[in-house]
């Protein structure tokens, strides 16, 4: 069961319970004995790559992913990326 605190109380002490709640205590909100809201902490926001790390040890990778470095090697004889891409936008258009 969550504690109970009184508007009242909370608007006197805001500071007091949101430290709290912070600690990961949810309140139940109450007027006049009447529960009206509950404050409680929100879920821990981590990215995709915090989660894989943390849940299957994947490693995070050095430096910055989409920093512009030297294009991507290509097959002697083959079109780059860039060319497909393009090539396929063209195609797309009426």
């Amino acid at each position: 069961m969550a504690a109970e605190v009184t508007v009242r109380e909370l608007r006197q002490n805001l500071s007091v319970y949101l430290r709290r709640v912070e600690r990961g205590e949810t309140l139940a909100v109450t007027r006049r004995g009447e529960p009206v809201a509950v404050l409680a902490p929100l879920p821990e926001r981590r990215s995709a790559l915090d989660r894989l790390v943390a849940q299957r040890g994947a490693v995070r990778p050095a430096g910055d992913l989409l920093a512009h470095g030297a294009p991507l090697p290509t097959t002697p004889g083959e079109p780059s990326i860039s060319e497909v891409l393009e090539r396929q936008r063209r195609e797309r258009l009426p």
